[in-house]
């Protein structure tokens, strides 16, 4: 390495989430709607973590529904994440 040279930086990969929040952060969402549940921890979690976007947690999937369809009025554009059956 010459002497006026930096180290690279590795950057970390991101996940598959981590791009599917920016995008939807890039559109202008900044809260995701959904019920919590067993194996959808980690996608709950990663969302908690992004910033600028915050997890709405429901009580059920149509309270869910609502919230994110009253949110797309407001706002034109809302994100629902509902575990599948």
């Amino acid at each position: 390495m010459s002497q006026g040279s930096t180290p690279a930086v590795k950057a970390t990969p991101r996940t598959v989430i981590q791009h599917v929040l920016g995008r939807l952060k890039d559109i202008g969402i900044a809260h995701v709607f959904g019920v919590p549940g067993d194996f959808a921890f980690p996608i709950e979690d990663a969302i908690v973590a992004f910033p600028g976007i915050e997890w709405v947690g429901c009580c059920n999937e149509l309270n869910a529904a609502y919230a994110a369809d009253g949110y797309a009025r407001i706002h034109g554009v809302a994100s629902l994440f509902a575990q599948g059956v």
